[in-house]
């Protein structure tokens, strides 16, 4: 029978390895370099949730972090996440949604798929029938705000990778 236990020693390792790779950090500090800036992301952020379900926000912002390989706001917002009450198997499929939609919502996936639509949009634009899929889903006002957490999140993983972030440190706590 297998159980959930952490092998200490394994966990003080990561935790080490943490530490060691936030210590040989050399990028700049956004937040005290750029505070106006800085500023003005966490109230576009906040902004962009209001009224918005807490578990959809945190898949919208999972994605978006798969695709653009940050591994500092994939680790914070999976955390987040399960803080929400969002269950481990969700967890896992958010990054193989399609192939897995029986573990999501119409909704969640319309979300999933223009989130992944404006992440790559380099990649073809937004396709109409993403938008129109999203539009059904979601009232304007919704939308709106779906759209503005996807560009916040495509913000916060451009300036974690920008400035070398670590996976594990959340400095919000």
């Amino acid at each position: 029978m297998t159980t959930n236990t952490i092998d200490t020693k394994r966990a003080g390792s990561i935790t080490e390895s943490i530490n060691e790779a936030e210590a040989a950090r050399t990028r700049l500090d956004f937040a005290k370099s750029a505070p106006k800036v800085f500023r003005a992301i966490v109230g576009f952020d906040a902004a962009a949730r209001e009224g918005l379900d807490p578990a959809l926000v945190e898949l919208i912002q999972i994605r978006a972090s798969h695709l653009n390989h940050c591994a500092y706001c994939l680790h914070m917002h999976t955390n987040d996440a399960r803080k929400a009450g969002e269950n481990e198997d969700r967890l896992h499929m958010v990054a193989v949604w399609r192939e897995a939609r029986h573990f999501f919502t119409d909704k969640e996936q319309a979300a999933l798929a223009l989130t992944e639509a404006v992440t790559l949009v380099s990649d073809g634009g937004v396709p109409d029938e993403v938008y129109a899929q999203a539009a059904a889903h979601f009232d304007d006002q919704e939308l709106a705000h779906v759209l503005a957490l996807i560009l916040t999140i495509n913000t916060w993983n451009r300036v974690a990778l920008a400035t070398g972030k670590v996976a594990g440190t959340d400095e919000r706590r």
